[in-house]
This record gives C-alpha cells, sequence and structure tokens, in this order.
C-alpha cells in the first residue's frame, strides 16, 4: 500500500502544487487569519474529510475518522507568517505563489505553507485509497504561532480537545526539516531587564543617576554567564544575548533614568524559566551590594495576544526545551515507513522554537518534525519550496500516519 501512496502522489502533482500556491496567495499575518481559515476548511470538506470545524480561537481542524482502536497521529501545520517586509527585494511576489523553476515560490512556501498542503493531501491520499487507520489522521492549522508560540496549540489542547473529544499519540509537526526527522529544539525565556538611575539636565549628569550606565556592568555580567551555561548532548549549548536596549526619556539633553534590554535565553534540557531567571537576579544582587545607588529588577516578557476571532489572553514568553530519542517506538515507526517508499531519513533539531514545546515539552505527547522545506529559506524574500521534496512529503506524511496509526 506503501507504493500506492507515492504513486498516487505523484499523480496528484499538479494538485499538491496547485493548493501551496492557493494557500501563499492567501495573506494570513499573525492575527489576520480568518480568509485562510475559511479556504482552509472548504479545501478539507472538498478532500473527504470526516469531520471540519474552526475552534473558538480559530485552529481549523479537519479528522479523517479511524475505528477507534489505535493510536491517532496529529499533522500540525501554523496558518500564520511574517511580514512579507520590502517587496522590491523579491524575485517573486510574495503573495504571487508563483511556480518556476521547479520551485513554488512566495511568502511562507517555507514557513509553513508547503508543508500545510503536503499534510492536507496525505489525509486525502489515505482517505481515497480505504488506508485501514485504527487511529483518527488530524489535520491541525494553528493560529499566531510567529508572535506566541503556543498561544493557539495551548488553547486547542486545553479547550478544544476536551470539548471536542480528541486524542493524539503524536505530533507532525511541518516546520521545515528538509525531508530529515527532527526531535527536538532547546527552550526560549525573553527576559526584559531594568535599570533605575535619576534624571537631571544633560549639561550637569552628576546630579543625575544614569541608568545606562548601570546597565554596563549587567552586561558584561551577562556576557561572562553566557561563557558558563551548560551544553546538551543533542540540543546544544545554551545561549543568552542581548537583543534590544532601550532608555527613557531619550531626549538628547536629559540623563536617562530608566534603561531596558531585552535578553533571549535558550535553554537546553533540564533548564527551567525559574533558573534563568535566577542567574539573572543574582547578578542584579551582588551589583546591587556594591554599589548604593544600583536599582535593578528583572522579569519574564508577556504580551498581550488576540485571535482574529476575539479570543484574548496573556502569553508568557517562555517555552520548554524538548528532545525525543532515536530509538524511541515511534521514531522508529516513521523511519521504517519513509524507507518504504524510498526515502533515507537523518536525524536533526530546530534551532528555533516550534509549537512542539507545548505538546512535548509540557503535555508530553511525542513530537517529530517532517517536512519538505528548507531552513534557510525561512523568513527570507527567497522563500519557496522545492515542489519535488514537495510531493515526496505528501507520500511520507501518509506513510508515517499509515505507519502509527494502522
Amino acid at each position: 500500500m506503501f507504493q500506492q501512496y507515492c504513486d498516487l502522489a505523484e499523480e496528484l502533482r499538479e494538485d499538491v502544487t496547485r493548493l501551496a500556491s492557493e494557500l501563499i496567495r492567501i495573506p494570513s499575518i499573525s492575527g489576520t487569519e480568518a480568509a485562510l481559515a475559511d479556504f482552509l476548511t472548504q479545501t478539507l470538506r472538498g478532500l473527504g474529510y470526516d469531520e471540519v470545524f474552526t475552534d473558538k480561537i480559530g485552529n481549523v481542524v479537519g479528522i479523517i475518522k479511524g475505528d477507534g482502536t489505535g493510536p491517532s497521529v496529529m499533522f500540525n501545520s501554523h496558518m500564520d507568517h511574517v511580514d512579507p517586509g520590502e517587496e522590491s527585494l523579491w524575485e517573486y511576489a510574495p503573495y504571487g505563489g508563483e511556480v518556476a523553476g521547479g520551485f513554488v515560490h512566495g511568502r511562507a512556501a517555507s514557513d509553513v505553507k508547503a508543508g500545510m498542503a503536503a499534510q492536507i493531501y496525505a489525509g486525502h491520499i489515505l482517505k481515497r485509497c480505504g488506508a485501514p487507520l485504527k487511529g483518527d489522521f488530524i489535520f491541525m492549522g494553528v493560529v499566531q504561532e510567529e508572535p506566541a508560540e503556543m498561544f493557539g496549540m495551548r488553547h486547542f489542547c486545553d479547550v478544544t480537545m476536551p470539548e471536542r473529544g480528541i486524542d493524539f499519540d503524536l505530533m507532525v509537526s511541518s516546520e521545515a526539516t528538509d525531508l530529515d526527522l527532527f526531535l527536538g529544539h532547546r527552550g526560549r525565556a525573553e527576559i526584559e531587564v531594568t535599570t533605575i538611575g535619576r534624571t537631571s539636565h544633560g549639561s550637569a549628569p552628576w546630579r543625575g543617576v544614569n541608568a545606562v550606565y548601570k546597565m554596563i556592568p549587567v552586561l558584561e555580567r551577562v556576557q561572562q554567564l553566557a561563557e558558563t551555561l551548560p551544553e546538551d548532548p543533542f540540543l546544544g549549548k545554551a545561549t543568552c544575548t542581548l537583543t534590544r536596549i532601550n532608555c527613557w526619556p531619550g531626549e538628547l539633553s536629559i540623563t536617562p533614568d530608566k534603561c531596558v534590554v531585552s535578553l533571549d535565553r535558550r535553554l537546553v534540557r533540564d533548564e527551567t524559566k525559574e533558573d534563568a531567571m535566577g542567574q539573572i537576579q543574582a547578578i542584579l544582587d551582588d551589583l546591587a551590594a556594591s554599589d548604593p545607588e544600583f536599582k535593578a529588577e528583572v522579569k519574564l516578557r508577556t504580551v498581550q495576544e488576540t485571535s482574529y476571532t476575539g479570543v484574548s489572553a496573556e502569553c508568557e514568553k517562555y517555552m520548554h526545551a524538548w528532545a525525543i530519542e532515536e530509538n524511541d517506538p515511534l521514531v522508529d515507526k516513521c523511519v521504517a515507513a519513509l524507507k518504504a517508499i524510498g526515502q533515507n531519513p537523518g536525524f536533526g533539531k530546530w534551532d528555533f522554537g516550534t509549537d512542539a514545546s507545548y505538546v512535548t515539552g509540557v503535555l508530553g505527547i511525542p513530537t517529530i518534525g517532517y517536512s519538505p522545506m528548507e531552513e534557510h529559506y525561512a523568513h527570507t524574500p527567497k522563500d519557496r519550496c522545492d515542489i519535488n521534496k514537495l510531493i515526496k512529503a505528501t507520500a511520507g506524511n501518509a506513510a508515517i500516519a499509515h505507519s502509527v496509526a494502522s
């Protein structure tokens, strides 16, 4: 039956490519996914999915039902994308979805609309072939992954799943893997440090306390801290780097009384947000002990997110590190399925974060990454996906679902 999936994916080459193009042509910057959600629900119904719905936060779900006696697999893609930026830098229009040179081009082709098309058509192939599924094939298009990684996914897992009686045993993420299997990524904490000073006229700085100067030793100590952070044998080294600095009131003739920096802290397994915050707090306490004018505070950044349906929540900018082992039985099944259709996947990890941080890092449900896209095209004016890889991934997703859910 696996060869049948390959044959049908090739037969549907134009349809799969067309869907990828159509998805790219619908702008869906984070928080504006409504038009794409409507298109997806129509597409899923048209391709024979047994159950299709949009949940309260705006996630789109399509389910092909198994007989209920085996494990279910959820194929996840995020519907949103980053802004295309300056259009003059693009060879192909960012929302053109053009097919040229063996690629489909445009914003989100590699993050992750081509992978979304491959996942959707994998379900259609299973349905059309009458695959003997014991568990469900679930496609889930999630909202607002880009700005607040787990906003839509948390709602789906905590609210939608119990309301709808949905369960799954493996998630397949369509984030870029170039047909390899990705098995984890580091966590992330966005940390804000504020130093407090006292304003004065710029001509008389001795009357004030310059908050920027008070930040300098903090940053020096942060650099020293970064050199001592632990390294994970699979995920790589934990890091901490300055990403933004601002001061107030920001006038050329006034000594600033407030300075705020943002730190991007990447975490490895066994590190927590409390660990990361505690390390910075220790630096601040040490500096305060030797400088009576030093006043500072540290906090984990939060953002208020509102979905296109109006659901709103405050989100911590924190993601758990996670990884699953190469010899995990579910990984073995995925490898065997892909080899059965002539693919030979390697193993890898993402440097960036994904919604698997909630699914696997918090809930403990295994995730693998598998998709046709190449990470180096993501978020660039060269955004694209190789069509041959797109078709291979379509068959590969069907084979993975068959292997796990049959």
